[in-house]
């Protein structure tokens, strides 16, 4: 077998392969011996069909077919290996040329995408100056603080609620007599601002189990405030 590269731009080339007759030989016999135990002829056993019988039943051509179907992928391989190609495709194959007797060849293309050359420039010359960072103590601190809020985790203490605990409150809002709203186990960050307005004021100072009712100015509103827990 012999092969030729042509490069046709700089991630792109085409193969040629050439394989002579004596070659591609044990593929066709194995090809006749695939398709001897397929067909059935009256007088022969399967697997000892003779090969110009089968010729003669299913034709030359089929068999060259499963042939070369059978070996591409081998000599395809092995022009790869002898040229140094670096596949980044599969290849457009195009059989150019079939060995229909003896003495002839079995000839095709593949073009196929490759792995570009890269030259790469002599780094050693090459200086990088770096600006010097000045990081402050508060920058220090603001950023473990900041990965203390992500990270860290609550534990429960016993003492009055203060400004940045969390707590777990039940709540409830009334107007009148009316009980317009409620929720339980609600975990709260005293001082964030972000419930309703004047619960800040009442949660700081609060024990576990202590219960508070309160007006909150918007809604107008009666809120009774039931068991803080701060970690």
């Amino acid at each position: 077998m012999k092969s030729a590269v042509e490069t046709l731009n700089p991630t792109r080339v085409k193969l040629t392969i050439e394989v002579p007759y004596e070659e591609l030989k044990p593929s066709i016999d194995a090809a006749y011996k695939t398709i001897g135990s397929q067909v059935q002829v009256p007088g022969f056993r399967k697997g000892h069909v003779p090969t110009r019988i089968i010729d003669q039943r299913v034709g030359k051509g089929a068999v060259l077919q499963e042939a070369v179907n059978e070996a591409l992928p081998e000599f395809y391989g092995k022009a790869l290996e002898e040229s140094g190609v670096r596949p980044l495709s599969q290849p457009e194959v195009d059989v150019t040329e079939v060995p229909l007797e003896e003495g002839q060849q079995l000839a095709f293309t593949a073009e196929l995408d490759i792995r570009p050359e890269i030259t790469l420039p002599d780094f050693s010359a090459i200086t990088v100056d770096v600006d010097t960072v000045e990081v402050a103590d508060e920058d220090v601190q603001a950023n473990i603080t900041q990965l203390q809020e992500r990270f860290g985790t609550l534990v429960g203490v016993e003492r009055p609620a203060e400004q940045g605990d969390f707590v777990s409150i039940d709540i409830a809002a009334t107007i009148g007599d009316e009980e317009i709203d409620s929720a339980s186990g609600i975990s709260y960050e005293v001082g964030s601002g972000t419930m309703l307005p004047g619960i800040d004021e009442q949660l700081v100072g609060m024990s576990e189990g202590e219960t508070k009712i309160f007006t909150s100015p918007s809604p107008a509103a009666s809120t009774r405030v039931r068991t803080p827990r701060s970690p």
